[in-house]
């Protein structure tokens, strides 16, 4: 259980030595009433916690989960000195300067990414042995050739294709990128996520991926109204 102090600094952004200061100020409420007690223990059932500081209400949260529909153009990155960041896309998140990215999405690539506070779920949801599935939908220049039953890309890697099927037009997500030049659309499901896998896979099936967006990670789906750049709390 974390201490009220500390979990008011974490989410302010304040050390714990001004925080027990407007604590002891009554600039700090917690349920209509003075915080009381700065180290008193915050139970599990207490959050998130709602408390107004300076007049301002907050909502606390000891762990943050943030779903972000990344734009094509930006990096997962925290900080690049070439590219905007979807690190800075979250600004305004909960417990902001804690968050993480659940893998990554490479910069020409839109839609799901995941973040988070939790640093075990994050090696839980990217580790290869437990076999989190992603599905993409990407535009094509052409109809790509049918799965073999064996596929193996050009460096011996052997990906773990779940699904491959095409694609509606009309079913394509908002935040799929479709160039003029798009001829076909497919939705793919995979199970790991080496360097430029889809892309890669579509290259050996005799396809050029021109606009590729993730719609799903896990038991996660990117929702169609989440405009591109744009990011989800998650309980």
């Amino acid at each position: 259980m974390p201490r009220l102090d500390v979990l008011l600094a974490r989410n302010l952004g304040w050390s714990r030595t001004a925080v027990r200061a407007a604590i002891a100020d009554e600039r700090i409420a917690i349920t209509g009433a003075a915080a009381g007690d700065p180290r008193r223990d915050v139970g599990a059932g207490e959050l998130p916690l709602t408390a107004v500081v300076d007049g301002a209400p907050i909502t606390l949260f000891d762990v943050s989960r943030v779903l972000l529909n990344k734009p094509v153009g930006c990096v997962t990155a925290l900080r690049d000195t070439r590219h905007p960041t979807a690190y800075g896309l979250l600004r305004a998140a909960p417990l902001h300067g804690e968050l993480r990215p659940v893998g990554r999405l490479d910069v020409d690539t839109s839609g799901l990414l995941l973040w988070t506070t939790d640093g075990a779920e994050i090696q839980r949801l990217t580790h290869p042995k437990r076999a989190v599935p992603r599905t993409y939908q990407a535009a094509l220049a052409n109809d790509p050739r049918p799965l073999p039953e064996a596929l193996v890309l050009e460096d011996g890697h052997r990906p773990r294709i779940t699904d491959l099927s095409p694609l509606a037009r009309a079913d394509a997500h908002p935040s799929l990128d479709i160039p003029a030049d798009a001829r076909s659309f497919a939705s793919i499901t995979i199970v790991g996520g080496a360097y430029h896998e889809v892309r890669r896979i579509f290259a050996a099936l005799g396809s050029h991926v021109l606009g590729l967006c993730r719609v799903r990670f896990g038991d996660l789906e990117l929702p169609r109204d989440l405009p591109a750049g744009a990011y989800r709390v998650l309980t």
